[in-house]
């Protein structure tokens, strides 16, 4: 199948690139590169042995997808392309509605141009908003506390009206957790501009003598050793996870579903973890609370094991082991 994957030169999906290629399909990536490097690119190559097409170009463009559509004879889209910090969203909000949500639109309107009827989402389990029961199912309650998880329920949303309006769509919305660790060969992971927003790239540069401690924002919350709970995914069982969604949309349906481990782990958890795989030390802080954060979540994944014949099955140490060889053999990210 040919894929175009918005996006594709980012973290998540550049891991993406590699499952699609490995598992036979033809690949094009559409990015502008505004958050990250052609580079990851050639290494995704590097890893597959493959090659891919790659287009420069914002997916707010309605023409230039549609011509990559076009002359790749693409037959669906992995979305990716969008901003992503959470804080950045409140400062900028209309940068990130008009780059995530009328991105997404003008995506939509390319595929609809072209005849493109598959499409799967990048969304996100901030959908979810404050827990009123944990884990986390599909029919949770959807809200969101910032800019950047309302533009994810909006083009849901979005997303279902297409549907509606177009029967024969066939559209996966993939709510995931906390994308972490890196390419088990050490080639491609998360290179975040600036101070991480993540958790795992900040203590990899801790480890790596970039920063000089770990800030903990919180270690008093009601979980069992104070510091919060987040459920961890290692992002090639997350990319997995995108391919096992394309090859079940072979019938018109618009479908919502968890991507995470189904487990939670704290702060502390992934600190003495990382120092077990690595074999260094990392020094903390504990700060007071960010306004917004949660005390705990993590995710019910009966659906995705049920529906998709998907799963986790990578641990938390080899999340940190990846994450750590990733950091080591590439200490300045792709801008080597």
């Amino acid at each position: 199948m040919n894929i175009l994957v918005t996006g594709g030169a980012g973290y998540i999906g550049s891991h993406t690139c590699v499952e699609l290629l490995n598992a036979g399909h033809r690949v094009v990536v559409f990015d502008n590169f505004c958050n990250s490097f052609p580079e990851a690119v050639r290494r995704v190559e590097t890893i597959t042995g493959k090659s891919l097409a790659l287009v420069e170009g914002d997916i707010r463009d309605r023409a230039a997808i549609e011509q990559a559509l076009r002359q790749y004879q693409c037959e669906a889209v992995i979305h990716f392309a969008g901003l992503k910090a959470v804080g950045e969203s409140v400062a900028k909000p209309l940068e990130y509605y008009d780059n995530n949500v009328v991105g997404t639109i003008r995506l939509l309107e390319a595929m609809q141009a072209t005849g493109v009827k598959t499409i799967v989402f990048s969304s996100s389990a901030t959908v979810y908003g404050m827990p009123q029961f944990l884990p986390y199912r599909e029919d949770h309650p959807l809200s969101a506390t910032n800019p950047y998880g309302r533009g994810k329920i909006m083009v849901e949303e979005i997303l279902r009206d297409f549907h509606v309006a177009q029967p024969d769509s066939r559209i996966a919305l993939l709510r995931y957790f906390n994308p972490v660790g890196a390419h088990e060969s050490g080639l491609i992971g998360e290179d975040p501009q600036g101070v991480p927003n993540n958790l795992m790239p900040f203590v990899t540069q801790v480890a790596i003598g970039k920063r000089d401690r770990l800030n903990i924002w919180g270690g008093d919350y009601e979980t069992p050793d104070g510091t919060g709970v987040r459920d961890y995914i290692h992002v090639t069982d997350l990319a997995i996870g995108h391919v096992k969604a394309l090859e079940y949309l072979q019938k018109p349906q618009c479908f919502a579903v968890n991507l995470g481990s189904g487990q939670g782990h704290s702060v502390f958890d992934v600190v003495k973890a990382f120092e077990q795989t690595s074999g260094k030390n990392i020094p903390y802080k504990i700060e007071p609370r960010r306004p917004g954060d949660l005390p705990a979540y993590y995710a019910d994944v009966t659906l995705a094991k049920s529906v998709l014949d998907w799963e986790a099955t990578r641990s938390l140490k080899t999340m940190c082991a990846d994450s750590w060889r990733w950091q080591m053999n590439n200490p300045n990210g792709f801008r080597a």
